[in-house]
């Protein structure tokens, strides 16, 4: 048994969703340059920070997303089948699906999230508003495999996921999840992905970097959660947010900077940080339509529409089984 395992083995944590938690945490803390999965960033904090940053006058995804899903839905509403369930990956606020149960009539929603209490808060107020929309919420990580409810087997499945999500992926990871989402959704399913475009870059230094530094207490927020969860003794005053275009990859990366020389304890391990040392939280990929069409396909779907607003800053997908 090597160190890491014997440290979890001798932490006797709570569940398996802290187990996994601490397993990814260690071994990714552990590389050389150290990093941090940004599903983690999701815990009840981090999801109410979220939202806030979507309100924030510099980042455009949101709102521009939303102008689509309000101006393009009666188009989107002409490829949906009726009384379908409408699967959300990664559910957060309710303000984008709201907009697709408007124009569509779908007869189940089923918000998929890490976030458990988040969750039920978000499906309890669209329970109030649709009375008649059966929602079955699953917490669950939605890039693993996960069972649909039995309640919604037999109806056609539409996927849902907005927000520029699949920017947060490698490409190939990308690829692995919306693999896994067709294997999920079943065959003859349909997708709908919103995927952010190239820009100018100081557009995009804006959104990830703004001026009331919400972004950064986002990003810090991991370090406060590891701290509560996993009993490690992070000093928030000693990392700083920062955020780069990578203009190679066509990516935003989002990163904690040490500022100092210092050390980690968690969990029975250390962590050693350099002064300037990164730990790379986050990775925000800018797809032109090319790309994000020959992504689709590389892991079984085809675009059947696309649509952008007239700046083309952000897109909607509409994709289909290839097969």
């Amino acid at each position: 048994m090597n160190v890491h395992a014997s440290a979890l083995a001798e932490a006797h944590l709570p569940d398996e969703q802290t187990t996994a938690f601490a397993r990814d945490t260690i071994g990714d803390l552990s590389q050389q340059p150290k990093k941090l999965s940004p599903k983690y960033f999701y815990d009840a904090t981090g999801s109410e920070l979220f939202e806030a940053i979507t309100r924030l006058p510099e980042y455009y995804p949101t709102r521009t997303e939303l102008s689509i899903l309000r101006e393009r839905g009666s188009e989107i509403a002409k490829i949906i089948p009726e009384h379908a369930a409408l699967v959300e990956f990664g559910a957060g606020a309710t303000t984008k699906v709201r907009l697709l149960l408007k124009h569509c009539r779908f007869a189940a929603y089923v918000p998929v999230d890490i976030s458990g209490d988040f969750l039920q808060e978000q499906a309890n107020g669209l329970r109030r508003d649709f009375p008649s929309l059966g929602i079955h919420p699953v917490a669950a990580d939605f890039t693993a495999p996960f069972e649909l409810p039995s309640a919604v087997a037999s109806l056609p499945k539409v996927g849902f996921f907005p927000g520029s999500t699949i920017g947060n992926f490698e490409p190939h990871e990308a690829q692995a999840f919306l693999r896994s989402a067709r294997e999920i959704l079943g065959r003859g399913a349909l997708m709908i992905v919103g995927a952010d475009l190239e820009k100018d870059e100081r557009v995009l230094h804006d959104a990830y970097n703004d001026a009331a530094g919400v972004t950064a207490r986002f990003n810090l927020n991991v370090l406060v959660r590891i701290n509560r969860e996993l009993g490690a003794n992070f000093d928030l005053s000693a990392f700083i947010h920062r955020a780069i275009y990578n203009r190679e990859q066509h990516r935003i990366e989002m990163h904690l900077i040490s500022r100092k020389s210092q050390t980690v304890r968690m969990l029975g391990t250390s962590f050693s940080f350099r002064p300037g040392e990164s730990i790379h939280t986050e990775n925000s990929y800018k797809y032109s339509l090319e790309r994000f069409s020959a992504l689709a396909r590389g892991a079984g779907w085809r675009v059947r529409e696309s649509w952008t607003d007239a700046a083309r800053m952000f897109s909607v997908h509409a994709l289909v089984t290839s097969e």
